[in-house]
């Protein structure tokens, strides 16, 4: 069996730096350090943080007074950052940069007068808390379908911003119903939507060509995750969303000479590898990796974190002093 990795695939730069802010954070303050909601969606690295002393919670009223919280990559709305601030917590915000630029964004547009239209899905974390970071109304349109049910003039000057976790070609066919829909609208430039959601959907599309079987390494509650699964199947390729290879059954593969593999954005890399293991016990194969965008993005972590130690007991020591 040749196995064909997809490139770009797994961790993106906004998962890399949410991870590295909880292990970061447990080793400057040791456990417990409080992750509002999964860091990232897999059960995996969840797994992994909380082993070492993270403890993940939904709300702010689980973490007790002056602890250490961190937000995860989705973002949070203001309500939370204020409870937070409340509460008296240490916060470290490993909220996506990409994410934080969407938030921007919104708030420019409504202060320009514009009603903001958000596409996205409903019940989302980032969803809920882009809405909950503009200061005004904010409508979600999920479908091209729901554009023409808005209950607003055509005149009616508007924006539109996306969920992150969605790509150009995802957002395409709501974005140009819109523009059909109203003579005043505005929206960010298709550059600004996240490169690593559109890179690996493009990896996929290319990689659907060349295998008789997909495999997409992720959790199901991912949004990108499922659509790259949902893309897959959409070339007619015979299409799995596993968490790791536990999960493989034989019969996927009875006539496949040509097994592709690829992550979401939240997906480790040990879980591919755990998943070609779990081909190799079903018989001889040779991987390769296709040829595709090589991606050098990385983001900053918070000051908070990146200041020596020293060099931050020296300040409090000198502050008792004074």
């Amino acid at each position: 069996m040749r196995i064909i990795l997809a490139q770009p695939r797994g961790f993106c730069a906004g998962v890399v730096r949410a991870i590295e802010i909880v292990d970061r954070a447990l080793e400057r303050h040791g456990a417990p350090v409080y992750v509002r909601h999964e860091i990232v969606h897999n059960r995996h690295v969840v797994d992994n943080l909380r082993s070492k002393g993270a403890r993940f919670v939904e709300e702010l009223d689980e973490v007790p007074h002056g602890a250490v919280a961190i937000f995860s990559a989705h973002g949070v709305a203001q309500t939370v950052e204020a409870d937070a601030e409340a509460r008296g917590l240490d916060v470290l915000d490993a909220t996506c940069p990409l994410v934080t630029k969407v938030h921007v964004q919104g708030r420019q547009y409504v202060a320009q007068g514009r009603t903001l239209i958000l596409i996205g899905h409903a019940g989302h974390p980032e969803v809920e808390g882009t809405i909950g970071q503009i200061p005004g109304t904010v409508v979600l349109v999920q479908s091209e379908a729901e554009v023409a049910t808005l209950a607003l003039p055509v005149d009616a000057p508007v924006a539109y911003v996306t969920q992150t976790t969605l790509s150009v070609d995802d957002t395409r066919d709501i974005i140009d119903a819109l523009h059909r829909r109203f003579t005043d609208i505005v929206g960010p430039d298709t550059r600004d939507i996240c490169y690593a959601t559109q890179n690996r959907q493009a990896a996929v599309r290319e990689l659907s060509k060349q295998v008789d079987v997909l495999l997409v390494v992720g959790a199901t509650n991912s949004s990108n995750s499922n659509r790259l699964c949902e893309i897959g199947a959409e070339t007619g390729v015979p299409s799995y969303l596993v968490a790791d290879g536990s999960e493989l059954k034989p019969d996927w593969f009875a006539n496949a000479q040509t097994v592709g593999i690829t992550a979401g954005a939240s997906a480790p890399e040990e879980m591919v590898k755990h998943v070609i293991n779990a081909l190799r016990a079903l018989g001889p194969v040779e991987v390769t990796t296709m040829s595709g965008r090589e991606e050098k993005v990385e983001f900053k972590l918070p000051a908070k974190l990146t200041k020596p130690l020293a060099v931050a007991t020296a300040s409090a020591g000198a502050l008792r002093e004074d």
